[in-house]
Order: C-alpha cells, then sequence, then structure tokens
C-alpha cells in the first residue's frame, strides 16, 4: 500500500506546537514509508477564518521543511484543496443527499430554541442530545419545508443500540456505546459542511491512508467511521497522539506564551531545534539519540513509537537542545541572525564579530546574548569582595596590586588586539612569578564587573579599546583603595 497522509489545518490564528507536531508526524510518516504528504485548508469555520493565517500555514510549512507534495499551491489531482472551494464545488452536499437518499442521513428543520431544550441521560450523566424528531417527518413534509425555505441542517442518523470499535494505532481497541453517538450534523444551516463530515469525504476522495491527529478526536472517530460505513468506504489507519501539557501537566495553552511555531521563533528559538524538539513531544526513538536533522527523522520515525501518556513541553530541555543547535551553526549564520541582539545591546564602537565568536557557544537563546554582554555598554556597580578569588589565588592586596602595576604596561601597549595583550600580560606574571590566572581575575573583573563573562580578560578589553579599559582599570583601583 502507497501511504498518503495529510496536515489538514484550519486557518485561525498561530500554528499551535500541537498542529505542528500532527504536521510533523503526518510528514514523517508518510516520508519513511516512500508515501506522499499533503496539506488541505479546512476553512469551514467562517467566524473563526483569519486571512492571514493561510500565510502562517504557508511559511511555517516553508521554515520546516515539511513540503507537502500536493496541496493548495501544488495540485496534485485531488483538488481543490481548500474546503471553501469544494463546498462551492457542492462536492459535500451532494454526499450528504446521497445519505439522505440512502435512508442514513435526513434534513432537520428544528428551531435553537427546541434544540435547546433536548436532554437526556446516557450512562448515569445529562447530555444535550437530539431526539430524531425530523427523522420521522414525511417526505412530503420535507418537501414543503424546504419549499418555503425554512432553515435546515443535515443530520446522519445514528444507531441506538450496539456498539461501535475502532482500531488505533496508539491506543488499540476504542468501543463506544451507540447511545453516545449523537446524530452528528453534515451539512450547517449555512450551507458549509461540518469538520466531521469534510474530513470523512475529503480523506477518502483524496486517498488519505494513514489519519494523524490528537487523541481528543478518539471519542469523535466512531461517528467518522458509521459515515465511512455508511458509503461503503475504506476506513483508514487511525495513528491518535497524546496530549501536550506544561511541566504542571496542564493543556499547554495561548497563555503559556510558547504554544506556538511562531511565538518559538520570536523567544530566540531556532527552526530546526524546534521540529527536533517537537517531534519528541510523545514519540521516542530506538536509540539514545535526541539531536536529528530532519532527514534523521525520517530515517528514525516509526510511529508505533508514539507513546500514549500525556507529552510533557519542557522548555529547559528546548533550550538545552537550542544551544546544541546554536553551537553547530556556521559562524556567519549565527552572527547574521546574533546582530539584531547585539545592535541592541553594544555601544557603536564595539565589535559585534568578535562578541559573536565569544558568545555562541554560551547561549541557548538569542534574546541570552543581552545578559551575557550587557557589560561592554555599561560597567555594572560590583562589589569589590569580588577580587577574591580562590581559584585564581587572588586577594583584594594581589589584586590591587596587579591592576596598579599593569595599568602603565596596558597604556603603553602599541596594539590592543586579544593577542598582544596576553603576551604582554603573560610577560608581566612571569616576571613577577605569578601564575597568569592570578593576573587575569582581577583585571577580568575590573572591566566587565561580573563574576562569569562569555570572554577572558584580554578578549574583553580588545573589544572595549584602551581607552575604556584604562578607564574600567582605574575605577577598579578605585574601589579596592576605597574598600581598604
Amino acid at each position: 500500500m502507497n501511504i498518503k497522509t495529510r496536515f489538514a489545518p484550519s486557518p485561525t490564528g498561530r500554528m499551535h506546537v500541537g498542529n505542528l507536531r500532527t504536521a510533523l508526524y503526518s510528514y514523517l510518516i508518510a516520508k519513511h514509508e516512500g508515501g506522499s504528504f499533503m496539506l488541505r485548508i479546512e476553512d469551514t469555520d467562517q467566524e473563526r477564518f483569519m486571512e492571514e493565517a493561510l500565510d502562517i500555514i504557508d511559511r511555517t510549512m516553508e521554515l520546516t521543511g515539511l513540503i507537502p507534495d500536493e496541496g493548495p499551491r501544488k495540485d496534485g489531482g485531488v483538488g481543490p484543496y481548500v474546503q471553501s472551494e469544494r463546498c462551492a464545488a457542492g462536492i459535500y452536499l451532494k454526499y450528504a443527499k446521497q445519505l439522505i437518499d440512502q435512508g442514513d442521513a435526513y434534513y432537520c428543520f428544528c428551531t435553537k430554541d427546541r434544540l435547546d431544550s433536548l436532554k437526556r441521560i446516557v450512562a448515569g450523566k445529562e447530555i444535550s442530545a437530539y431526539d430524531k424528531h425530523c427523522l420521522h417527518l414525511s417526505k412530503a413534509e420535507v418537501e414543503a419545508n424546504l419549499a418555503a425555505g425554512k432553515p435546515y441542517v443535515i443530520r446522519f442518523n445514528m444507531p441506538l443500540t450496539g456498539e461501535t470499535s475502532f482500531q488505533d494505532e496508539i491506543y488499540g481497541t476504542i468501543t463506544a456505546p451507540n447511545e453516545e453517538l449523537d446524530d452528528l450534523i453534515l451539512i450547517k444551516s449555512d450551507g458549509f459542511p461540518t469538520y466531521n463530515f469534510a474530513n470523512v469525504v475529503d480523506d477518502h476522495l483524496m486517498g488519505i491512508t494513514h489519519v494523524v491527529r490528537g487523541n481528543e478526536y478518539l471519542s469523535s472517530t466512531p461517528k467518522y467511521n458509521r459515515i465511512y460505513e455508511a458509503f461503503g468506504w475504506e476506513i483508514p489507519t487511525y495513528v491518535h497522539c497524546p496530549l501536550i501539557t506544561n511541566e504542571s501537566g496542564e493543556k499547554l495553552s495561548k497563555r503559556s506564551g510558547h504554544s506556538s511555531f511562531e511565538d518559538l521563533l520570536e523567544q530566540g528559538f531556532l527552526k530546526d531545534a524546534i521540529v527536533n524538539f517537537v517531534a519528541l513531544l510523545g514519540w521516542s526513538p530506538a536509540g539514545e539519540q535526541e539531536i536529528f536533522s530532519l532527514q534523521e527523522l525520517i530515517e528514525a520515525f516509526d510511529y508505533r513509537r508514539i507513546n500514549k501518556s500525556p507529552a510533557v513541553f519542557d522548555m529547559t530541555k528546548l533550550r538545552w537542545m537550542n544551544g546544541e543547535y546554536i553551537k553547530k551553526m556556521d559562524p556567519e549564520d549565527f552572527y547574521q541572525a546574533a546582530l539584531p541582539y547585539l545592535d541592541a545591546a553594544l555601544p557603536a564602537q564595539c565589535d559585534r564579530r568578535k562578541v559573536a565568536e565569544m558568545v555562541q557557544t554560551r547561549i541557548q537563546t538569542f534574546p541570552d546574548i543581552a545578559e551575557q554582554i550587557d557589560f561592554f555598554a555599561e560597567l555594572p556597580d560590583y562589589d569589590p569582595a569580588m577580587y577574591t578569588h580562590k581559584k585564581s589565588k587572588s586577594t583584594a592586596e594581589s589584586s590591587l596590586q596587579v591592576l596598579t602595576e599593569t595599568l602603565p604596561l596596558l597604556e603603553a601597549s602599541e596594539a590592543f588586539d586579544n593577542d598582544t595583550l596576553f603576551s604582554v600580560l603573560k610577560a608581566y606574571a612571569d616576571e613577577k612569578g605569578l601564575k597568569v590566572n592570578t593576573v587575569m581575575w582581577p583585571l577580568r573583573t575590573a572591566v566587565s564587573g561580573k563574576a562569569a563573562t562569555p570572554a577572558g580578560a584580554t578578549g574583553i578589553m580588545e573589544v572595549l579599546g584602551n581607552d575604556e579599559t584604562v578607564r574600567r582599570i582605574r575605577d577598579g583601583i578605585a574601589r579596592l583603595d576605597a574598600a581598604e
């Protein structure tokens, strides 16, 4: 069997992480088996439709590399690929009327007030459920209502007794009592199909073999299968994915601030790292590998290893993974990506390329750059106690001596690059019988005012330049003098 999967988003806003995972898993299932991957736009919910969301979908697919083999921009012979266009072509109404002719569906003319009044007890709980009132209308009554232009929907006639079962690749056999299967609406009063009906019709007509979606649709699937069976169509293979939660076990929502692909991009995460991370939200690879390119994911992905348990969106892990991707970036690509953050944090005279080299292996997201390099713009008001450092064997007294004695050497240095400065200071250390660290620690403290920096003393001094370096060392001497 040639596998064909689809991603069928609704253009209602930014792409949620769960939707991105559905697209990714659908893509990987198809490509792992040499099959095809299709994009279909489900815009039947006209009240929530957002024109700009279409661009978001296209941009996300392109950025992530999940390029469909067919879809709105690439005809594969089973279009249109936008449901509103399929609706305009009369596709859904045609099949709904076929079900009416078969006795599997019927026109419903009930008013909203009547529908709101309907309640029944199922499994000890009161639920709203249609009572099949219009199923019993005579043909003449139906025709009279239609001729009078009375608003209607088309409903599917679900059985009230027995059970409906189906096999899910992840959750196994799922069984639902038929009495819980309400007579779902196929065609709404505005003429548009419901999500449930359009999915079934489109998946069949477009040759979809594997349907990937979130496990919130498990309870709806028996209804879909009843429609498949009414038409005599083959039921696809179902792959329902687990819920994605935050670290507190709550469903990932827009309030979390990182629920969409674009949220994450804006927070400084790399697209490839996001894709890699999302792939692991519910799927476990066979080995210990965690860093995957898209091609490696295609080769490794076995959907049978998708878990049933909720997947936790672990921001700490995503930050770690993103940091690993940043470390592997081409230096020029990293520089270009980091430049807006460097420009925002650095004085004009600072060499941005040199600072980019300093921070590339020390950050996990691009906004981390600001905290790493803020001292270049302004020396923080630091505590002179920082000059005392056990590892470098520095004390306030030895630090004051180093700063005082190296200041004229630095002022006199003809070149102010990292290598020259290191040679000057190394020679001083050798002359005084000191370890290099004992010299560098007080100097790094003086020029940065921080205990942790993205580079050593001489690298920082090179970026600051002679005048600013000298000014900061004099400031350090004054702080140590005042602390005595």
